[in-house]
């Protein structure tokens, strides 16, 4: 995968691990500088009685086990589940993004996810960004469909890495989430292989591809 700056938009802290982490894991690894920004640390979906910036440290935990730098991470407060209220502000937000890093590749939630900030994320980064290519990554208790259009073959090393992330999420495995599982997420990348004649593969709708 020849991308040199790639950009990945979580609405909330674990969406990029969840939807994309394995392939962003290879994309460091083939030498590809990766910046992934959180919009909202979900301070309303943690466990009773935990600390209100549980998510954001999880964050700064977990993202850099896929190897990003510490200090390619970007994090938002924007209140969860209601990112549609701020929408200009949400937009203004990914222009700068753009200016500051110029990605040539940005990942961000499928067109089909039914999150309300999901949405959110994949409207206003499809225009903040619609001069480059731009994928949708799969969440797959989000969607009520999924065109999986383009796969990154992935390695057992990089659904490591990805597993790695996940566990830096206590709070998400307390609540007892169904799918921060080992078993979904590498059925899943089975699953997503077998299309394509490989082992393991992470899928994503092509929004936009710049060639």
């Amino acid at each position: 995968m020849q991308h040199h700056r790639v950009l990945a938009l979580a609405p909330h802290t674990d969406d990029v691990e969840l939807g994309c982490g394995a392939a962003v894991a290879r994309l460091v690894e083939e030498g590809s500088e990766v910046f992934v920004a959180a919009f909202s640390i979900a301070e309303d979906s943690v466990p009773p009685g935990a600390p209100r910036d549980t998510l954001r440290n999880e964050f700064l935990r977990a993202v850099p086990q896929l190897g990003v730098p510490a200090d390619h991470l970007f994090i938002y407060e924007f209140p969860v589940r209601r990112l549609s209220s701020y929408r200009q502000e949400v937009l203004e937000t990914l222009v700068l993004l753009r200016r500051q890093i110029e990605p040539d590749l940005v990942l961000l939630p499928s067109a089909h996810d039914v999150h309300q900030d999901h949405r959110v994320i994949h409207a206003e980064g499809g225009r903040a960004f619609k001069g480059g290519s731009i994928f949708g990554y799969e969440l797959p208790w989000n969607h009520l469909r999924f065109a999986a259009q383009a796969f990154v073959v992935i390695e057992p090393r990089h659904l490591d890495r990805k597993w790695a992330a996940l566990q830096e999420y206590h709070s998400q495995f307390q609540l007892e989430r169904a799918y921060f599982s080992r078993e979904f997420f590498e059925g899943l990348a089975r699953v997503r292989g077998t299309q394509i004649k490989a082992p393991l593969a992470e899928a994503f709708e092509v929004v936009r591809l710049r060639l």
